[in-house]
């Protein structure tokens, strides 16, 4: 019997960057991931915010924020695809990037539309529905942002802490949803189609790996 030939390039072992490597794809991450609140500041200082500088901003951070759930959400399938399992390290990164630029995106909301007016702004919330959905996917993002420190993986053990996170199953979808509700009102559904469709992927090619796995013989699963 001949032993089992495997292609070529499953022999090849996958790259994984220097320790010296890893820190600067890390460091050039960081400085572009600031790279549109920086825009903003300059925007800001040198008054080219637009006729509406509360709309510039709310919706400017409101699509960075859902830039950065895609990409997140990106890591895993690409590092599958990839073999490229460096990948993971990232990951941590961009979702705290996704909290910052949706943090900046609700204080615009509750700052400078209610300044600060609870009662005001929980009116708005509960009258109009991409609000409420909006609302929700932050609030649910707080537990997220709050235990991404080894810290609080250790204290919550590693399993708990993975299905904590699971929220950004919800997460996602509901984060486009409110995006698709805000962009009716003005008949623009081409962004939040794009957006849509590349998070149904991203969930979707989980979905499949799953099934896969409960399905395929423990030889074949990857």
């Amino acid at each position: 019997m001949k032993p089992l030939e495997l292609p070529e390039r499953a022999l090849q072992p996958a790259w994984y960057p220097a320790p010296r490597q890893l820190g600067a794809i890390k460091t050039a991450l960081f400085v572009l991931a600031l790279g549109p609140f920086a825009r903003l500041l300059l925007f800001a200082f040198t008054d080219r915010l637009g006729a509406n500088p509360i709309q510039f901003i709310t919706r400017n951070s409101g699509d960075w924020t859902l830039y950065f759930l895609c990409l997140t959400l990106a890591v895993t399938p690409l590092r599958r695809l990839t073999q490229w399992h460096w990948l993971i390290r990232l990951r941590r990164m961009l979702g705290l990037f996704t909290f910052f630029y949706a943090a900046l995106h609700f204080t615009t909301f509750i700052w400078f539309d209610h300044f600060f007016d609870l009662p005001e702004m929980w009116k708005d919330v509960i009258k109009r529905p991409f609000i409420t959905v909006g609302f929700i996917s932050f609030v649910l993002l707080v537990p997220l942002a709050a235990t991404s420190t080894n810290g609080m993986v250790r204290r919550l053990g590693g399993r708990r802490w993975q299905w904590l996170h699971r929220l950004v199953y919800l997460i996602a979808p509901l984060t486009i949803l409110h995006f698709w509700w805000m962009k009716a009102a003005k008949h623009d559904f081409g962004q939040p189609i794009l957006l849509g469709t590349i998070v149904a992927l991203l969930l979707l090619a989980r979905i499949w790996w799953w099934l896969r796995g409960r399905v395929a013989p423990a030889g074949w699963r990857r």
